[in-house]
């Protein structure tokens, strides 16, 4: 076992794996150090930096030429910043503390942009004060803000997209309409404000290709409106929506669709850098969460409330109680993001009936359920579920039962290490076995990676 990457103000759990260890292994050791050591059961996440690291091998075979910022308000988890920094991606801050975090670990000022429709005026000094000029906005309201109190700023017009599929445009809460920009672009030119590009932004529950694709004309006409009003725009934001979940598959389905009107609306020869904001697709197959049943109830089928789910042939429906749910790293079930897919980490026994079964989360709120239906064996209080996918998003604290913010244990297998070692990658650690291989010691005076993306220069 190793200590976190110093540098950070705490340190976290790392283990280094042999080949032949998988994340099961894992998850059983931690569980079983809950057991022996008496502690509290709550729950705990396992994080693969090495999946991470291979998102990002993915991202740069794939989307050649656009370079990735992160949206740290995904996942925050200092293990997961500090190697996407490594690895040389950007990042998109939300807010101050997102900002602190990133500079701590040494990523510069034009690796960053900031993000939000919504900014505080302390926090867009704050920015100012960084050095964190490339920023968003979408109304005349925040650009009033930015010119008093950054008037350096570097603007990125946020342009509404929306799912023609849709009855209610959810995607226009944010965003300024094609009929705003020209007014937001003629704004910004009476007060001395640069607008470099526009950025907008999908969502990942969004997976229809048409948004994008609409979103990169409406773009187009905001670049035009901008050259008639005297703005030399150079650098376009297409923003998020890359769920990862079907890893380089989706990705270059992704990309093979928008590179035909990326090459006409945007070509490399005009000097555009294009840039995107993946979260989930770096973070969310990295993580697996381990919740534990903490209580149960049995109703039977005839005593079941009408709303209830009924069992089959007069068995028992079982309502389990785990120690977390939607206030805590099943908040996205609160939006009907997410499928939360139940794993029994005791293997169940060949031929063992299974039974209806719900999962609620510790709050005794009627809203907090994690699974709505579904068939597993008989459970008992103590045993281990598992989550996979759980690492976009989740990493809440609930405010119910005094349950405290979930532990982070973070893994990598040896070959991801030495692979990083062999690039140039300058993460340090404190190692306490003395017989670690010869790749795992280096120094920060590596470099990053020849396939590494630059800092943006506008």
């Amino acid at each position: 076992m190793m200590k976190g990457f110093v540098g950070l103000e705490e340190t976290y759990p790392f283990d280094l794996l042999e080949e032949k260890t998988t994340l099961n292994d894992v998850i059983d050791n931690h569980i079983r150090d809950h057991t022996l050591e008496q502690t509290e059961r709550n729950a705990f996440f396992v994080a693969d930096l090495g999946n991470v690291m291979k998102k990002n091998i993915q991202w740069q075979n794939v989307m050649t030429h656009v370079k990735p910022f992160y949206s740290v308000k995904c996942n925050s988890s200092q293990s997961v910043i500090e190697v996407l920094a490594a690895l040389g991606t950007g990042f998109a801050c939300a807010n101050k503390n997102e900002i602190t975090l990133v500079q701590s670990l040494g990523v510069t000022s034009d690796n960053i942009i900031y993000i939000n429709p919504c900014k505080q005026i302390s926090q867009i000094k704050y920015a100012a004060k960084k050095g964190i000029n490339i920023m968003s906005c979408d109304n005349e309201a925040e650009l009033l803000k930015i010119a008093r109190n950054h008037p350096s700023a570097k603007l990125l017009v946020d342009i509404a997209t929306a799912d023609s599929n849709e009855e209610n445009v959810i995607g226009m809460k944010f965003g300024a309409t094609l009929k705003n920009c020209r007014q937001l672009l003629e704004s910004a030119k009476e007060l001395g404000i640069q607008v470099i590009g526009v950025r907008f932004y999908v969502s990942s529950s969004n997976s229809n290709i048409e948004t994008y694709l609409h979103a990169l004309s409406d773009a187009r006409c905001v670049f035009d409106m901008a050259k008639e009003l005297g703005f030399d725009m150079n650098l376009l934001d297409i923003g998020g929506g890359f769920s990862g979940t079907d890893g380089e598959l989706q990705l270059e389905k992704f990309f093979d669709a928008i590179t035909p009107l990326l090459e006409i609306y945007f070509p490399s020869e005009n000097g555009i850098k294009i840039i995107a904001e993946p979260g989930s697709y770096y973070v969310n197959s990295a993580f697996t969460l381990a919740v534990n049943i903490v209580a149960k109830k049995t109703l039977a089928r005839d005593s079941q409330d009408e709303s209830e789910v009924s069992s089959m042939n007069d068995e028992p429906f079982f309502m389990y109680y785990i120690s977390d749910g939607v206030y805590g790293s099943f908040v996205n079930n609160l939006y009907g993001t997410v499928n939360a897919i139940p794993i029994l980490h005791k293997k169940p026994i060949s031929g063992e009936p299974v039974f209806a079964s719900s999962l609620w989360g510790p709050s005794c709120d009627g809203l907090d359920q994690v699974v709505e239906h579904c068939l597993l064996p008989e459970l008992s209080v103590g045993d281990w579920v598992i989550f996979e996918n759980m690492g976009a998003y989740t990493l809440k604290q609930s405010t119910f039962n005094e349950f405290q913010k979930l532990p982070i244990y973070c893994v990598m297998s040896t070959s991801d290490w030495c692979w990083m070692q062999e690039v140039g990658l300058t993460l340090e650690t404190s190692v306490k076995n003395s017989c670690v291989p010869s790749c795992f010691q280096f120094s920060r005076e590596g470099g990053f990676p020849a396939t590494s993306l630059s800092g943006i220069s506008v």
